[in-house]
């Protein structure tokens, strides 16, 4: 391995054990009441390092939500010629990735440690619709772009805010399942689940949808008898626990 490797790898290393000491810190005492200083004091590095990493504290639980639009933006850029932003943006998220993708069952209690954080502290709760509402802005942008248009043209902006709506309820979705105990491989099928159904909605109409009852129209029953299937299998999983 290089130098430089071996340079990139330190730097990946300290950036990890300074999220894995502040994930413990806020698990244990809360977000709003550990300071970055005794994060550094634990994590063994300095304050100056942690903000080298981590532009506010807030940043050392959402990172990985800016790392998720980073890519999002760059496959949606790079997507083969002839596939729509919607296709490539729906094929993306309702992949395994991330926590989500991981097989070590300490990444969903990780998962459901960063939920209770959020759930407790509204510093975080606000830091978390910030930065919905930025990638709602970076996505209208780059659609506006490649359409010829500003980014307040009507549809682009419609458009993004759907689209990182389904983000918003899947990450809402999971929060609620982990807070209420759910673990297991049907959790991560149905948060997957969840997404693609969101996506159906979206690509036949958002006026096709009623409310009231959970359905679709006539042509499209499949997808709502699916949608079914999702929601039952909650009731027959007890093994996930």
């Amino acid at each position: 391995m290089t130098e430089l490797g071996l340079r990139a790898r330190k730097k990946l290393q300290t950036r990890q054990q300074i999220v894995d000491t502040a994930t413990s810190l806020f698990a244990e005492r809360g977000f709003d009441n550990v300071t970055v200083v005794e994060i550094a004091r634990a994590a063994s590095v300095s304050e100056k390092t942690v903000f080298n990493y981590f532009g506010t504290k807030e940043d050392l639980i959402f990172s990985g939500m800016d790392d998720f639009s980073a890519t999002l933006l760059r496959v949606i850029r790079e997507r083969p010629p002839g596939t729509s932003a919607f296709a490539a943006f729906g094929e993306f998220v309702v992949q395994p990735r991330g926590l989500l993708a991981a097989e070590d069952p300490d990444a969903i209690e990780r998962l459901a440690a960063i939920a209770r954080m959020i759930d407790a502290s509204t510093t975080l709760q606000t830091r978390q619709r910030h930065l919905f509402d930025a990638s709602v802005d970076s996505l209208a942008a780059l659609m506006a772009e490649e359409a010829g248009v500003t980014d307040t043209d009507v549809d682009v902006w419609v458009v993004a805010n759907a689209l990182i709506g389904v983000l918003r309820a899947m990450q809402k979705y999971i929060h609620h399942e982990v807070l209420a105990g759910r673990r297991g491989p049907n959790l991560i099928r149905d948060v997957l689940a969840q997404g693609r159904r969101a996506f159906e909605v979206l690509e036949h109409g958002l006026a096709e949808y009623a409310v009231g009852d959970r359905t679709v129209s006539p042509r499209h029953s499949s997808r709502s008898k699916s949608g079914r299937e999702v929601r039952g299998s909650r009731t027959g999983d007890s093994t996930d626990a």
